[in-house]
């Protein structure tokens, strides 16, 4: 019987991508949250600035320029579960208690406190 080996190869650092979601103020399409590597960013949508409906935050103005941080905003922080909610969150859809953005990702599309939501927008193939 012929036995085979699985070498290793050689691994390369996998590139960061980029993940990205549509946030919606009472369905409508508000802007766009991002996260490359470290780094945050948020821009209103052009047409949403047009309207007279308001910021999604006081902390996040309407404005044309992106927003970036090196953390996730205090306002998306502020949707994510904690306690005891964080861990069942974490435990069941199998992340990382750490790992925000993801958890804004799977928790924040539906249900939410006030007009906000976040829906995670799936890659270009």
């Amino acid at each position: 019987m012929r036995q085979y080996f699985i070498l290793p190869l050689r691994s390369r650092p996998k590139p960061m991508k980029p993940q990205a979601a549509e946030v919606f103020f009472n369905d409508q399409l508000a802007g766009i949250l991002q996260k490359t590597g470290q780094q945050y960013s948020f821009r209103y949508d052009p047409a949403y600035l047009q309207t007279d409906l308001p910021a999604v935050s006081l902390t996040l103005p309407k404005q044309a320029a992106a927003f970036v941080s090196p953390v996730l905003f205090s306002f998306f922080y502020g949707l994510l579960a904690e306690g005891v909610a964080k861990q069942i969150q974490c435990q069941e859809l199998k992340i990382d208690e750490h790992d925000h953005f993801t958890r804004l990702l799977r928790t924040a599309h539906t249900e939410t406190i006030g007009g906000v939501t976040v829906r995670a927008l799936l890659p270009k193939p």
